[in-house]
């Protein structure tokens, strides 16, 4: 059993940065795939990055590729996504994810968190 819970999100202007973390508790941090889904208002959660618990690779939404980096810190259980040049259409909850596959589909992941909420405005 793994619990995620997010923190980072707030108000930005558009073409500023945030920073969102989630930290993992649990066993076997370094053995999951971690990953990051968004859901604007109306819409359906979808794929935005991923880690694999190794770290070696990464996969990034081609709407956020360039302007989004993710990243994981095994010491301290945390997966980060640093996100630049922020559009408004970047617009939702963020939700935090662990699951077993570099996935960019919700059901290839087991654990969620709450969500953060990131509102970017123009």
């Amino acid at each position: 059993q793994v619990q995620l819970v997010e923190s980072g999100g707030g108000l930005v202007q558009a073409g500023g940065s945030l920073r969102l973390s989630c930290v993992a508790s649990g066993r076997d941090f370094s053995s999951y795939v971690m990953g990051w889904f968004r859901r604007a208002p109306g819409t359906e959660r979808t794929f935005v990055s991923a880690i694999r618990g190794d770290g070696t690779t990464t996969y990034y939404a081609d709407s956020v590729k360039g302007r989004f980096t993710i990243s994981r810190d095994w010491n301290k259980n945390t997966v980060s996504l640093q996100m630049n040049s922020l559009k408004p259409e970047d617009t939702a909850v963020y939700y935090c994810a662990a699951g077993g596959t570099l996935a960019a589909v919700t059901n290839g992941y087991d654990y969620w968190g709450q969500g953060t909420q990131v509102t970017v405005s123009s």
